[in-house]
């Protein structure tokens, strides 16, 4: 059953762009699009504009994602990837891009730099205990299951 996020079209940057949309009928995310022209040097991060801002229902979460082909191609993804987007913010979406290659990366406003996917959110209830139960890895951490 889809869920229903309202979007409000936000800023003056030109013509509307069109909505996020599924290119595929099994793909799991909707492409944002950048709203403004953008180039981003070697080394160079940016939050890109997409024009928009989501009413997602309580129980939700929109989570923006980098888009393979722009890793493997150019060398671009998201500083915080995944972003988060609470179901309470109603602000512009943005995306903070990173330029991970060896030269400069050119988008034209309209281009697909992101995947938005809806998820459904379970809150966690934290309680302080004194100890916790044991497990096969203990308390491993970074590295500590091998290659």
């Amino acid at each position: 059953m889809p869920v229903t996020v309202k979007v409000r079209r936000v800023g003056q940057r030109g013509p509307p762009l069109e909505l996020p949309r599924y290119e595929t009928d099994g793909a799991a995310g909707l492409d944002l699009r950048a709203d403004e022209p953008v180039t981003l040097a070697p080394g160079e991060r940016r939050l890109v504009p997409t024009g928009l801002a989501l009413e997602i229902p309580p129980g939700h979460e929109g989570q923006v994602r980098p888009r393979s082909g722009l890793a493997v191609r150019h060398g671009v993804g998201m500083v915080n990837a995944p972003g988060t987007i609470d179901s309470d913010y109603r602000g512009e979406v943005g995306v903070l891009l990173v330029n991970h290659g060896q030269a400069p990366v050119s988008f034209a406003r309209g281009d697909r730099i992101a995947q938005l996917v809806i998820a459904p959110v379970v809150r966690a209830e934290l309680v302080a205990a004194g100890e916790l139960s044991g497990s096969g890895r203990g308390d491993g951490g970074f590295g500590s299951t091998g290659q």
